[in-house]
């Protein structure tokens, strides 16, 4: 997927010389094997980076120096802090390519590479960490009265079907309906179903061999079995009754490039078909696969849906579209919805949508030392819930400390997986990571980190499904573990359930004495984790623009005890039959001690301390997201004793105990126990489409980014409308309803006969209250229909003594709207060459990645110039210095020919001839 505004960058490194185009030096474009070319910047690219591709359709080209694995998390560009695109990647796991349209030099500063909130680049990859000590696992909590790792009373059978193949909106490529099913024996009656989805990983594999993202997969390859890696959470929820399937999703994963969503459509499709046919064999059981027709029969009314990466963004739009159908022209799937999902497992999600299921009860897995999606932004699951909707439904996080991306796959598993597999937190042997090396106390190995993992799956189904309240205290920040999972240290917190009012830093609140913060913002003075912060945090992931309205936290920092934070609501609040303030609260990582005493203070000026709310930080390092809340409970006895009005609260205090801190408050909630019956709101849902139109030769027109409201009620969603050419997005809020055209973005389009780059006007959405939201981008590609001009190139000075400069004049057919370059290599010419020690070896080095020694002809040499035409220009000039030497030779040629993409000359193209004579 190419983010759709575009940056004016037809070609970062050019050669344009002095005479016309004074100023600009010589630069050079480089085959993959070559060095990084120099930019026409201050500097050069940094080290990996190339232009390549066409003249008229370059390429921005990053190289790795280790591999980047196919992975769920989007490997992005970032040029000076913004997005410009989301690279295809190569076969090769080092090359990324992006398409770019015109130039502008200064588009190209400070380029960077970023994956899952980590920077890839080695400009940026930090693999040292700040704190050396090795890290310290938390002292063990409380076991749970019930363990849901335990297994159950039934036997298991396993076994796989294989249907046909289908055929996906966007995909070219039909997708496998396979999958393996683990169902118990001599269970009697309908059984609830879960099913797994993997997520985005290599999709091909030789038998000892490579590993590709190829769909289909070439011949003599076998499909690498993803959808096999959960073996052990079907076996485990199978022996306690549950009908299991785990689907096959390699023809997406080899696709999803492409896609706008990264493939969560895609992947909601294939989930829902799959039910759909799970639905049909409900009913009529004859037609089912054996090993279908050999289990229970599945009750579609109570379904499970466990996603893993973008598996999990998979099934959270699964869940969406199955309440809110999405517009059929988007959908694979198109008909009834006869299942319910009862609930969502999310193991180390991404959420590129940011656009969680309100009213369906989730808990999202966060892997401590994940690699891949490393910035957890699967937090968002929980915190982007918040006055969406009724809020009865629980939404719960698990940090689970030492884990990593890939472990809770065993086919993504080192000495498990049947295809090469690896450890996605890459470690630096010469910097281990305190938290996440191998070595570390931190760290689980792969059996316990599984063994992790399918004990809080299998609390989900209890709660979820079952209706076990018992298992919720591992869930919702209540402090027990599950024995079965030891010896992990799993930590929870939730919103949503019997959480009633609350003070929430995105609503209507005052702050004194600390600071109300932006979770995403370019200010280190506004931002919440501004200079200093030592990693990253769930909470505050960044989304598609660099600085984001209505998310905050509360920020505290204090250097004496007694210092007070105090939050006052627009309104005042009820605590009202609530048992506890329930606070979300983090401090930094490796830090312990932190103490604040809670008040809570009613309209009649009463104040009550309900207690003192202790805070120590996570393992954590430089190069994990361990800025993570942990929910503290103090409960409101001392409030009743008090004769406070906790139906009229219109403030709390934090006084600090500690001599001196920081800490951050995500919000606090009345809190009861109990898991409610969850509501689900009759909503609008919103869609956003892309349309694409032509410029024209003249006038001007406006079109209309395409928005579907479907669905009941009416709602508020923010609206971000990007600049296409700064990248820079004003937001709004929006009142939505079904049929309407509330949210209105035209896009006036002027139109010329100029040659220019496609442009796209980009606006994305995000729901706030009582709405929800399927397809998150979209906008207008406005698409230029006019011919790029003809070169032609005049001599200057084809013929100099040595010493002196080759010019010569490449001149269009008429000026572009864009940078127009091309690019020359140097071929073979009759008679004597030019060679590497006959031209200005500055020159050379940003021509070639060749020495002047040992002295060869240039063509030889792989020299490579990239030549521009500054947009509005109809000309510019091309030198070659040559320098002078004491050999008497005879006169020398040079013969630079116009090439294609592949790096070979074109029989017609513009041909640069140039000879020098010898000076003595």
């Amino acid at each position: 997927m190419v983010r759709a505004r575009r940056i004016w960058v037809t070609a970062a490194a050019v050669l344009a010389v002095a005479g016309g185009s004074s100023g600009w030096s010589a630069q050079a474009q480089q085959p993959p094997e070559s060095k990084p070319l120099a930019a026409v910047t201050d500097g050069s690219l940094p080290p990996g980076w190339r232009i390549a591709g066409k003249p008229t359709a370059p390429q921005l080209v990053w190289r790795s120096s280790a591999p980047v694995p196919m992975g769920d998390a989007r490997v992005e560009f970032r040029s000076g802090g913004r997005l410009l695109g989301v690279p295809a990647p190569g076969k090769d796991e080092h090359t990324f390519r992006l398409g770019i349209d015109g130039v502008r030099p200064a588009d190209l500063k400070s380029l960077e590479v970023w994956s899952g909130g980590r920077r890839l680049d080695a400009a940026g990859a930090t693999g040292a960490s700040s704190a050396r000590s090795a890290a310290r696992p938390p002292a063990p909590l409380p076991a749970n009265a019930v363990d849901p790792g335990k297994p159950g009373s039934y036997r298991t059978a396993t076994g796989e079907y294989s249907l046909k193949s289908v055929r996906l909106p966007g995909f070219s490529a039909p997708v496998e309906m396979r999958a393996v099913v683990v169902a118990p024996t001599g269970a009697t009656g309908r059984r609830p179903l879960a099913l797994f989805l993997h997520g985005r990983h290599s999709t091909c594999y030789v038998p000892h061999g490579e590993v590709t993202g190829e769909w289909p997969c070439p011949r003599g390859s076998k499909p690498v079995p993803s959808h096999r890696g959960y073996l052990s959470d079907q076996k485990l929820l199978a022996s306690q009754g549950y009908v299991t399937v785990s689907i096959a999703a390699n023809g997406i994963n080899g696709q999803d490039f492409a896609a706008e969503d990264g493939g969560a459509q895609a992947r909601s499709s294939l989930v829902r078909l799959h039910l759909a046919q799970w639905a049909n064999w409900a009913d009529h059981p004859e037609a089912a696969p054996a090993v279908v027709r050999n289990a229970p029969r599945a009750d579609l009314s109570r379904v499970l849906l466990i996603g893993h990466s973008r598996g999990g963004e998979g099934v959270n739009r699964a869940a969406l579209d199955s309440l809110y159908p999405p517009p059929a022209d988007q959908d694979g799937y198109h008909g009834k919805v006869r299942w319910h999902i009862s609930g969502t497992v999310l193991i180390g999600p991404t959420v590129f949508g940011q656009n969680p299921v309100p009213d369906v009860p989730s808990t999202t897995i966060l892997p401590g030392c994940d690699g891949d999606v490393s910035d957890l932004q699967g937090e968002v699951y929980v915190d982007g819930t918040r006055a969406v909707s009724s809020g009865t439904a629980l939404h719960s996080a698990v940090y689970v400390i030492g884990a990593n991306h890939n472990y809770f796959n065993t086919e993504w598993t080192p000495g498990k997986a049947q295809a090469p597999a690896e450890d996605d937190f890459w470690d630096d042997p010469d910097h281990r990571d305190p938290v996440c090396s191998k070595r570390a106390a931190t760290r689980l190995t792969p059996d316990q980190q599984h063994k992790a993992g399918a004990t809080y799956i299998a609390a989900a189904a209890r709660l979820f499904v079952a209706g076990d309240d018992r298992v919720r205290p591992l869930l919702d920040g209540s402090g027990r573990r599950a024995p079965s999972a030891d010896p992990a240290r799993v930590l929870s917190h939730a919103v949503g359930a019997h959480r009633g009012a609350g003070f929430l830093p995105d609503g209507k609140v005052s702050v004194t004495g600390g600071k109300l913060c932006s979770a995403v913002d370019p200010s280190p003075a506004v931002a919440c984790l501004g200079r200093g912060a030592k990693g990253a945090s769930p909470h505050f992931a960044m989304w598609e623009t660099d600085k984001e309205a209505g998310r905050h936290a509360i920020a505290l920092r204090w250097t004496s005890a007694g210092s007070v934070a105090r939050v006052k609501t627009a309104e005042p609040l009820s605590l009202s039959g609530s048992k506890a303030l329930a606070l979300r609260l983090f401090v930094p990582p490796n830090s312990t001690g932190t103490q604040l005493d809670v008040s809570v203070t009613d309209t009649n000026g009463r104040r009550a301390t309900l207690g003192r709310a202790h805070a120590d930080g996570l393992p954590g390092s430089e190069r994990t997201a361990s800025y993570w809340a942990r929910e503290v409970r103090v409960p409101l006895t001392a409030a009743t004793r008090a004769g406070l009005d906790l139906r009229h609260i219109k403030s709390m205090e934090l006084t600090a105990r500690s001599r001196k801190g920081q800490a951050w408050l995500m919000d606090a909630w009345g809190w009861r126990p109990g898991t409610p019956a969850v509501r689900t709101a009759a909503l609008p849902r919103v869609d956003v489409g892309r349309a694409t139109v032509d410029e024209g030769d003249s006038g001007v027109r406006t079109y209309r980014v395409p928005v579907q409201v479907s669905g009941q009620g009416s709602g508020q969603v923010r609206v971000y409308v990007f600049d296409p050419a700064t990248g820079t997005a004003k937001n709004r809020v929006v009142t939505v309803r079904p049929g309407g055209h509330d949210i209105d973005v035209p896009v006036e389009v002027k139109g010329d006969t100029r040659y220019g780059a496609d442009v796209q006007h980009d606006i994305v959405v995000k729901a706030i209250h009582s709405a929800v939201v399927g397809s998150y981008r979209g906008g207008i590609t406005v698409r230029n229909d006019d011919p790029a001009p003809k070169v032609t190139v005049t001599p200057v000075a084809d013929k100099v003594k040595e010493g002196k400069t080759l010019k010569w004049r490449l001149s269009l057919s008429e000026a572009a709207d864009v940078d127009l370059s091309t690019v020359f290599t140097a071929v073979p010419v009759t008679g004597t060459e030019l060679s590497t020690k006959d031209v200005d070896p500055h020159w050379l080095a940003e021509a070639s990645v060749a020495d002047p020694d040992p002295e060869r002809p240039l063509s030889k040499a792989s020299v490579y110039l990239w030549v521009n035409v500054p947009a509005g220009r109809t000309s510019t000039e091309v030198d070659l210095p040559t320098i002078k030497d004491r050999v008497t030779e005879p006169d020398e040629s040079v013969s630079l020919k116009q090439m294609d993409d592949s790096g070979t000359p074109l029989p017609d193209g513009v041909t640069l001839n140039g000879t020098v004579l010898n000076a003595s």
